[in-house]
């Protein structure tokens, strides 16, 4: 995101709006109304969210509207006084609380706007790290053939957990809780060549797995979003160089959310291979237990320039997050976790958020996804699955990021960047400096969510405090006297005064390497 001091003016035109710009139209604006701050903050719009016409802006009066999503008075945020007795986790418990989800049956809920709107900023970022990493997006559908999993020979793997049914011409059908057969089918109807090699596919789509006790919210549901995606190489070197790959693009994905999650070696489970790892964040109420060494949670890849065709380079960031120590129960050696010094040994509970797999040529050979190798002869392609718990991570990133009050959203994957709170609803300067804040917020890139509802200011702070917006903005006539406005950071609780305009730069400073 451009700076502040540096967004472009609007189409046809390519002048610069300065800062002076806005503080010119705040101190103008107190004095000759909201009509005159709105006029030149459009100035320096850099989006068509903030128009330029009366007609949009409404600049004939003083009751200035902006975009009623993203008014508190017109938004359905169903929050909750009470705590729901079923939810037994913190996840759970905020996010029914917070209006984001509502359940439909056990294990099954309905995403309400403010839940579907992180749960599409997820979504968005795991897309833009897969095709960051050259992984090609499709969609399988929910519903398989049950044919292409007795050709795998995985038909009763999933047991009862497996949602079975036969449609009306008797045909076995079941809901998908994983691809490996889908994806190998359609693989072997197209590639025939080893030219058309190395290639990876990926999608994301609502998965099923009938669970006996669905807990936990989104944690342990029966219906899930998830992406999964699948390699195909020639030769084993090349799918491990998949497998490093994926690890790359999964450790940039989870930073972008704001997560520290860990890579340790796992079981493989019913998916299979040798070698796989998942990744775990750290919460008590995790549901493996895993051992490592601290120094894997100094680790950051941060904003370095990945080449993922490099092997070398690929390899050599595998290799640094995955020597020290860090593994799952089920694997878990405890003569080679005794080596490590003391004061680094750590054991924790740990919520997995994803997966990866290379297992090789059990499916192709199973099912003929054979190519031609450039010899004259066909072989086998080595595969590998990996995949991301899109719905689960809000559970995690809530279960890791949290008070008392409420969540507390990271900045890369909060549904509003800031809220705007109005302590005196129907005052004419309160209504005015809140109607600039928020379209000067829109013209920088960003999202604000304006609670102008009259109600009282402790009813207002603790919607804001539950549904956990990193920033809030709080606007009162006390302070507009005095031309400053209080700027509040949800992680920390501290608050600053500021004039209006220093606290639009402040946001869009935070936000400029994130939105």
């Amino acid at each position: 995101m451009a700076h502040l001091v540096s967004v472009g003016a609007g189409s046809g035109s390519t002048a610069l709006c300065r800062l002076a710009n806005v503080r010119r139209g705040f101190r103008e604006g107190y004095a000759r109304g909201p009509r005159i701050i709105l006029q030149l903050l459009c100035l320096c719009r850099r989006r068509p969210a903030c128009q330029s016409s009366d007609a949009a802006l409404n600049l004939s009066g003083t009751n200035t509207q902006t975009g009623s999503s993203m008014r508190l008075s017109r938004y359905f945020l169903p929050v909750l006084k009470e705590t729901p007795r079923e939810a037994q986790i913190v996840s759970h418990r905020y996010m029914l609380q917070a209006g984001m989800i509502k359940q439909a049956t056990a294990g099954i809920y309905s995403w309400l706007p403010l839940g579907f709107k992180v749960l599409r900023k997820l979504e968005n970022i795991v897309h833009e790290e897969q095709q960051r990493a050259g992984h090609l997006p499709m969609l399988m559908p929910t519903l398989q053939p049950g044919e292409l999993w007795e050709e795998s020979g995985r038909d009763n793997s999933y047991g009862p957990e497996m949602l079975r049914i036969v449609d009306r011409h008797g045909r076995k059908m079941l809901y998908g809780p994983t691809n490996e057969e889908m994806i190998t089918d359609i693989f072997r109807a197209h590639v025939t060549s080893y030219k058309e090699l190395p290639l990876t596919l990926y999608h994301i789509q609502w998965k099923f797995r009938d669970e006996v006790r669905p807990r936990f919210g989104v944690m342990r549901g029966r219906e899930f979003f998830m992406k999964d995606g699948y390699n195909f190489d020639l030769n084993k070197e090349d799918a491990l160089h998949a497998y490093n790959r994926h690890m790359v693009s999964y450790l940039r994905t989870y930073e972008r959310m704001g997560l520290k999650a860990i890579p340790m070696r796992a079981d493989s489970g019913p998916i299979g291979g040798e070698d796989t790892h998942e990744f775990l964040v750290l919460a008590e109420t995790g549901e493996s237990e895993v051992f490592y060494d601290s120094a894997v949670t100094d680790l950051h890849l941060g904003d370095r320039d990945v080449d993922y065709d490099s092997v070398a380079q690929c390899q050599a960031i595998f290799d640094e997050w995955t020597t020290p120590y860090a593994r799952t129960d089920e694997t878990h050696d405890a003569s080679l976790f005794a080596t490590i010094p003391a004061e680094r040994q750590r054991s924790a509970r740990g919520i997995e958020v994803g997966q990866i797999f290379y297992f090789g040529t059990k499916y192709s050979e199973t099912m003929g996804a054979l190519v031609d190798d450039g010899k004259g002869g066909k072989v086998p392609v080595h595969m590998g699955s990996h995949g991301i718990g899109v719905s689960r991570l809000l559970g995690a990133i809530i279960e890791a990021s949290h008070d008392d009050k409420g969540i507390i959203w990271p900045e890369g994957v909060t549904p509003f960047h800031c809220g705007i709170v109005n302590l005196k609803s129907g005052d004419a300067a309160a209504d005015g400096a809140c109607e600039a804040l928020y379209a000067a917020l829109v013209a920088c890139g960003l999202e604000p969510l304006y609670d102008d509802r009259d109600e009282r200011a402790g009813a207002k702070f603790g919607t804001m405090d539950m549904i956990g917006l990193p920033w809030r903005i709080t606007v009162g006539p006390r302070g507009l006297k005095n031309g400053v406005v209080e700027v509040t950071s949800r992680r920390t609780g501290e608050s600053e005064e500021m004039p209006p305009e220093e606290a639009v730069a402040k946001i869009a400073k935070i936000y400029e390497s994130i939105v």
